[in-house]
């Protein structure tokens, strides 16, 4: 049991996945090499923006999951991922649905980006004061 724990714990540290599963811990993250930074939406409506751990994804799926059967389009600033379509099982929704992936719902853990200068955060947001 005790061997479990620390695999568990290990993977997480190392995905870079710890923090933000335990409330109150989750700080602004600057995206790593080869994250991508998605802020069409959500700085605007008081979210902060999306980091998606590129890497992170493309170790465990192969291109062609995202690029070619869900329709995720390469060049930056092209998907109009709204959380409307991510509910309705489109764009990440795929997969984060609770079944294959941890469901949409826990905020933070995608939108952990700066706010951009100038827009302000939505009144705690995953439990956090406004900045």
């Amino acid at each position: 049991m005790n061997r479990n724990i620390v695999i568990i714990f290990s993977c997480l540290i190392f995905f870079g996945m710890l923090f933000p599963l335990i409330p109150g811990t989750n700080t602004e993250v600057a995206a790593e090499y080869a994250d991508k930074v998605l802020n069409n939406f959500a700085s605007d409506s008081g979210m902060r923006p999306v980091v998606f751990p590129h890497w992170t994804h493309r170790i465990r799926i192969r291109c062609k999951v995202c690029h070619a059967d869900l329709g995720f389009r390469f060049l930056k600033g092209s998907n109009k991922i709204t959380m409307r379509d991510i509910a309705k099982g489109k764009f990440c929704g795929a997969c984060h649905n609770g079944k294959i992936a941890w469901p949409a719902y826990f905020c933070d853990r995608c939108h952990s980006g700066k706010m951009p200068e100038g827009k302000i955060l939505m009144p705690k947001m995953a439990g956090e004061n406004p900045s």
